[in-house]
């Protein structure tokens, strides 16, 4: 599937917090996308316990799900083999949230808090002491 470590950080930044820090997120992502390598899926027998419930948080979060495929043993017995892979969909979910992180950056949030106060307003409040102020005054 080929997600990107970047991609992953924003997917997982935005199903769980979008305040989380991008380092945690980085992490999280580093982690799981260390197993898979160059695989669209990795066997779940290769993971340890605590890693198993990352990956169920990240099934939790719509961006893992799991599929199986049974085989016959040499002996008749049948085998069932369970894989853990990404979702279909989890590579545009992860790209929507990056390019929205990257709009988000660019916008301040309080550029337009004043906007809606009228110039009277302003004026009204203004004193002649606020008219004099010590802008060009040395601070020491």
């Amino acid at each position: 599937m080929g997600m990107t470590l970047a991609e992953l950080t924003q997917a997982i930044r935005r199903k769980v917090d979008s305040e989380m820090e991008v380092i945690v997120a980085e992490s999280i992502a580093e982690h799981a996308l260390g197993f898979f390598g160059f695989s669209n899926r990795i066997i779940d027998n290769a993971l340890e316990p605590t890693d198993r419930n990352l990956f169920y948080q990240l099934q939790d979060y719509e961006l893992l799900t799991t599929e199986s495929e049974e085989t016959t043993l040499w002996d008749g017995r049948e085998w069932r083999i369970h894989y853990w892979k990404f979702k279909p969909d989890a590579r545009d979910f992860a790209r929507r949230a990056m390019s929205e992180a990257e709009n988000k950056e660019d916008e301040d949030p309080y550029a337009g808090i004043y906007d809606d106060v009228p110039t009277s307003l302003w004026r009204e409040r203004m004193t002649d002491e606020d008219e004099e102020d010590d802008w060009e005054e040395p601070l020491f």
